[in-house]
């Protein structure tokens, strides 16, 4: 049963922050610049919550909002459920399905060490299948 800490070990644990200040324009371009799809929201090292591309069109292009007088603060989601380094991907699956998000924080002993994404799970998941095949295939032809 494959972990998250090995997505971290594959894909890193920075996580790109901004300060809650920031306006949703600058970090979609920070986003944009580093073809991510999520920003995790820090002020004096602690972690505030996570802005989302969803967060932007739902919060600020569907109410009419303005991107450049927005705050991630006034946009991000401060209550997703999180995991740990040692929960499994069944768990990161189950979690997401569940609550329609595509992005999990993880915290180790109370420290954000990192954010994983639906693709970073889906990616670890083909991995495995293809490990696993790879086994399959070695014990058949010996």
């Amino acid at each position: 049963m494959t972990k998250v800490s090995s997505i971290l070990a594959r894909k890193g644990n920075s996580a790109i922050s901004v300060p809650p200040g920031t306006s949703v324009l600058d970090a979609l371009k920070i986003m944009a610049d580093r073809n991510i799809g999520s920003i995790v929201v820090v002020e004096q090292g602690k972690y505030l919550g996570i802005i989302t591309e969803r967060d932007y069109s739902r919060k600020v292009i569907l109410k009419g909002k303005h991107s450049v007088d927005t705050t991630v603060s006034d946009i991000m989601s401060s209550d997703l459920p999180s995991v740990g380094p040692n929960d499994s991907i069944e768990t990161c699956m189950a979690l997401m399905s569940d609550n329609n998000i595509r992005y999990l924080p993880v915290f180790e002993n109370n420290e954000l060490s990192g954010i994983i994404s639906m693709s970073d799970v889906v990616k670890e998941t083909i991995l495995q299948q293809k490990e696993t095949i790879s086994h399959l295939e070695s014990y058949i032809h010996s």
